[in-house]
């Protein structure tokens, strides 16, 4: 059975042990930092875990699901049953892990990477990353200021209609584009003398980041917008 067809046939539970559930996809280890769980689970559950650490169970296993399986799409009965709430402390803290730890590891790899360029390839791709970086931060900003804050106001009652979760829907911007091009100017275009073990990592670090957007997005698309739909629509916080 391929892994695929694996993870199709797997479902997260409550019950099951929080050691079982990251031995099955060691990425979670990613959700259950950003969740702000610490690792040394012993014996207990997912349940029991989150628990300790003021996490709901349902919301923390649906982002595990999404972020073990990207293709999948959560029901609405699954949308409803999770706390928004903790969905913006992740995304959150998510957009902090970005800045602080994948953008500052890639940098610094890219800067040693492009060393041997000759000056104007060099300036290039590190403007071309630095304006990245740029757009992702702007990016981030808007959620932090405006999303986020409304998700809270919305949930404590204190919304004062100014704006809706269509207004963000509407200007959500796609922040991958770009990192497909870094990703071309690496893969296509770095000179011979270039170091290829470095290249190569410098690559998986540019894949990862992408494929961890992807998914960061996808909570925002396939989570956050309908279940703020359902709370403007029922006039009450889930």
């Amino acid at each position: 059975m391929d892994r695929k067809h694996e993870w199709r046939n797997t479902m997260f539970s409550p019950e099951m042990k929080m050691s079982d559930l990251v031995n099955l996809d060691y990425r979670l280890l990613t959700v259950i930092s950003r969740m702000g769980i610490k690792v040394g689970f012993g014996e207990r559950s997912v349940a029991e875990v989150c628990s300790m650490n003021g996490v709901d169970t349902a919301t923390f296993i649906l982002v595990c699901t999404m972020y073990s399986l990207p293709e999948f799409v959560p029901d609405k009965n699954s949308i409803a049953a999770i706390r928004p709430g903790i969905i913006v402390d992740y995304l959150h803290n998510s957009h902090s892990s970005y800045i602080k730890y994948g953008f500052m590891e890639i940098e610094k790899a890219m800067k040693e990477l492009v060393e041997p360029c000759d000056t104007k390839q060099k300036k290039i791709i590190l403007s071309f990353l630095a304006g990245y970086r740029k757009e992702v931060e702007n990016h981030f900003d808007y959620e932090e200021q405006t999303l986020f804050p409304y998700v809270r106001a919305m949930l404590d009652g204190t919304a004062d209609g100014s704006y809706t979760i269509a207004e963000f829907r509407e200007q959500h911007s796609n922040i991958e584009e770009k990192l497909e091009d870094l990703k071309n100017i690496v893969l296509k275009y770095l000179p011979e003398n270039c170091d290829s073990e470095l290249a190569g990592r410098v690559l998986m670090q540019l894949f990862s980041l992408a494929e961890d957007l992807d998914i960061h997005t996808a909570i925002e698309n396939n989570i956050l917008v309908p279940v703020m739909n359902m709370i403007e629509n029922n006039g009450a916080a889930v």
